[in-house]
């Protein structure tokens, strides 16, 4: 009887170890597939789309004029999903460096140092990218092509 009671308390501690692994692994960049392309941000409430900004040529000097972009407390962002058919070979995350004023009055942000980030693909169409950096607060953006997607942290 002492065999089959040790037996069983070694099975049951196994199986209660390896459980608790596979959901505090599992859970780390568990989110619902977004519906629409385009690129989110996961927050503890969900994923939060970003609208896309386009990117101005002056000169040679590429930039963006400020648009209302989404502002996001730093505690709350933890990665990035890309949702779409973009050429991941161009990304690029960012932050934004005031440039000058438009003649409008709208202000306008260079491409600031590239930040370097980890990307993943988890599907054909689908990307999660988190930063290599502790993302600091202020105008980010991530950058393909003639598209960004930009946003402010707090």
């Amino acid at each position: 009887m002492n065999r089959v009671s040790r037996f069983l308390c070694t099975t049951l501690c196994v199986v209660s170890v390896f459980l608790f692994a596979v959901t505090f692994l599992h859970g780390k960049d568990d989110f619902a597939k977004p519906k629409e392309f385009g690129v989110y941000v996961k927050t503890e409430k969900g994923l939060k789309r970003l609208m896309p900004n386009i990117v101005f040529d002056e000169k040679g000097l590429l930039y963006i004029e400020m648009n209302n972009p989404p502002r996001f407390l730093l505690k709350d962002v933890e990665f990035f999903v890309i949702y779409g058919k973009y050429d991941m070979k161009v990304l690029t995350m960012n932050p934004m460096l005031f440039f000058q004023p438009s003649p409008l009055g709208k202000q306008r942000y260079a491409f600031g140092k590239e930040i370097a980030f980890d990307m993943k693909k988890r599907s054909d169409d689908l990307y999660v990218v988190k930063s290599k950096e502790l993302l600091g607060r202020g105008y980010t953006s991530l950058w393909i092509n003639d598209s960004v997607w930009d946003f402010i942290i707090e």
